[in-house]
């Protein structure tokens, strides 16, 4: 007698298999949006402090020129050669008498729904 054949067994398998597939997937999308997040992250702490840093080399060139025109307001300088989307820095200089140079730098970056911002106050040694 022939032993009968046991229907379903092959089904029962590929629906394992697709129930394993699904669950490695989202285990990889987890780790791919996290990884994602960190490159971000660190895209925009560059940004900001290539602004920064721009910021403030523009500070010292207007300070050693002695124009006073910039001097005690703030000026928003244009950052489109940067080509850092979404970016924005405004540079004030203060001179106070019988100190150095103080200047406030307010920087932000934009990625996304993600937006740093940097706001601090340097002085500049001449």
């Amino acid at each position: 007698m022939k032993k009968p054949r046991q229907k379903g067994f092959v089904l029962i398998l590929v629906i394992t298999a697709m129930a394993i597939i699904g669950l490695e997937m989202y285990v990889l999308t987890g780790g791919a949006n996290t990884m994602l997040f960190q490159s971000d992250t660190a895209y925009l702490e560059a940004c900001k402090r290539n602004l920064v840093t721009s910021g403030l080399a523009w500070a010292k060139q207007q300070i050693k020129s002695q124009s006073k025109e910039n001097l005690d307001r703030t000026i928003r300088l244009d950052v489109t050669e940067t080509d850092i989307r979404g970016s924005t820095l405004a540079v004030f200089i203060r001179i106070p008498t019988d100190k150095e140079p103080e200047v406030q730098i307010n920087a932000s970056c934009s990625r996304a729904r993600r937006t740093l911002r940097h706001d601090d106050k340097y002085r500049i040694e001449l």
